[in-house]
């Protein structure tokens, strides 16, 4: 196996002979890294050592390693002398450190390579070849980014400030003077600013109130933006249908642009002047980076995989996944308990995601039936399924709410004064929905109103400014 024992060897006797030198590799560099066994305790009881406050030399260390075969083999006592002796400089402990990380992965990998050919071979029922290598790219992907935890460290103000700057200055050239990923709707982007890098955005909703609708308007008029800007505003999306396929979402989108209701396109009942409609709008949307991937049960791996691989070679600025309960975690979920450990699972790996692209994540998520028990409809952050992780790994939480769908079932008979009282509630509630910010970790929580067309499912600006409750 890859190993280099003069690295070890010399990254042991710098730390002997200066304990300061261990705050170099602290953050990266654990026991298990090192390839000889007595290699990685020594280190680790350095590392003990250090961290209370004592002093870690040849002495304090023999004390208490007088008991290891291992290193009685290499010559005990003496060999911390030796190492602590043959040291040269202290400047290259970090280099030496992160040989011996790179050395680990190099170990890891080919462990990891055999086990998949060991795997390969076997006939497993109950494991599937597309199983396995799913296995393999969450194997892989946490050796990537668990392996190394030491991130990017402390970063000077003045970097930090340098880049909100810049945001603040691609802001204000934007016509939208978005600092994120337009939504396409005036009065949402004033609230949130823009989709921003990073964010995991829950959009959630009660069947029949338009969250895929809405999902699907956000992500064509980002897309739609990105193509009309060159690239300067809006952004490419990938959309994970894993409810609806391709063809469902595309006729949606096609019915909101051409104007020409999704019904009729279904049932082929378009006249001639809709079709032309129909035509030009589909060619216009053949232009715009909007990649949909309908299928089914996908776990957060694949999408974590599949992601990268469509921002490497398209490039990827928004990601909507319609909806978060149809993703698959590594477990089984069959229990509740380890179904609410899936979810969280979930969660956790789209808010990695975003922070790893730096792109917003868009998942859509079911409310439980509590909000059918109130009389007050409007849906609230306790009403998300498995809300304790959905909540807590959000960055934003939004609601979609649309009065009317409640109002229109309540209908009472015709010619009462009940009747003209409905009557009116209808008309105030005619084409309302309202966008409800639960959660906003960057700004300010509140209500937007938008117009909804529900025989194009397209939502849009009110005429009139939103009203905030």
């Amino acid at each position: 196996m890859p190993h280099n024992a003069d690295a070890e060897q010399g990254l042991l006797g710098a730390l002997l002979i200066d304990n300061r030198a261990y705050e170099k590799v602290a953050d990266f560099l654990k026991v298990e890294h090192f390839y000889a066994p007595a290699h990685g305790r020594i280190y680790g009881i350095i590392a003990k050592l250090v961290e209370r406050g004592q002093i870690a030399s040849p002495v304090t260390v023999k004390a208490l390693v007088h008991e290891d075969e291992d290193l009685t083999h290499l010559g005990g006592g003496a060999y911390l002398a030796d190492l602590a002796a043959s040291v040269v400089s202290i400047l290259s402990v970090e280099d030496y450190g992160r040989t011996i990380f790179d050395l680990h992965l190099r170990r890891q990998l080919i462990t990891m390579g055999e086990e998949m050919v060991s795997d390969a071979h076997k006939f497993d029922i109950d494991q599937s070849p597309t199983e396995q290598i799913e296995g393999t790219e969450r194997k892989l992907y946490e050796l990537a980014t668990v392996g190394d935890n030491s991130g990017s460290g402390f970063t000077p103000f003045s970097n930090s400030l340098a880049g909100a700057i810049k945001m603040a200055e691609a802001a204000y050239r934007r016509s939208s003077h978005i600092s994120g990923v337009t939504t396409g709707l005036r009065d949402l982007n004033k609230k949130l600013g823009g989709l921003q890098p990073s964010d995991l955005l829950i959009l959630a909703g009660r069947p029949s109130m338009g969250k895929t609708s809405l999902a699907t308007n956000i992500a064509f008029n980002a897309a739609q933006a990105y193509a009309k800007s060159n690239g300067k505003e809006g952004a490419a999306v990938a959309f994970y249908s894993l409810e609806m396929s391709a063809e469902q979402l595309a006729t949606r989108i096609l019915s909101e642009v051409s104007e020409v209701g999704s019904e009729k396109i279904r049932k082929g009942e378009v006249r001639d002047t809709e079709f032309r409609r129909f035509v030009e709008a589909s060619q216009t949307l053949a232009t715009i980076p909007f990649y949909i991937d309908d299928t089914p049960a996908l776990s957060i791996a694949q999408v974590r995989t599949r992601s990268r691989r469509l921002k490497r070679q398209h490039g990827l600025g928004l990601i909507v996944v319609d909806y978060l309960q149809l993703l698959r975690g590594t477990g089984t979920g069959t229990a509740a308990e380890s179904r609410v450990q899936e979810i969280s699972e979930i969660t956790r790996g789209l808010k990695a995601l975003a922070k790893e692209l730096s792109v917003p994540v868009l998942a859509l998520s079911q409310l439980s039936r509590a909000v059918e028990q109130r009389d007050d409809k409007r849906p609230q952050l306790s009403d998300l399924r498995e809300s304790g992780t959905i909540e807590q790994d959000s960055d934003v939480v939004m609601f979609v709410f649309r009065e009317e769908y409640y109002i229109e079932r309540k209908q009472p008979s015709e010619g009462t004064p009940e009747h003209l009282t409905w009557q009116a509630e209808m008309e105030r509630a005619h084409n309302i929905a309202e966008v409800i910010i639960g959660k906003q970790r960057h700004g300010p929580v509140g209500t937007v109103k938008l117009h909804f067309d529900g025989q194009f499912t397209r939502f849009s600006d009110l005429a009139t400014p939103y009203e905030e409750h």
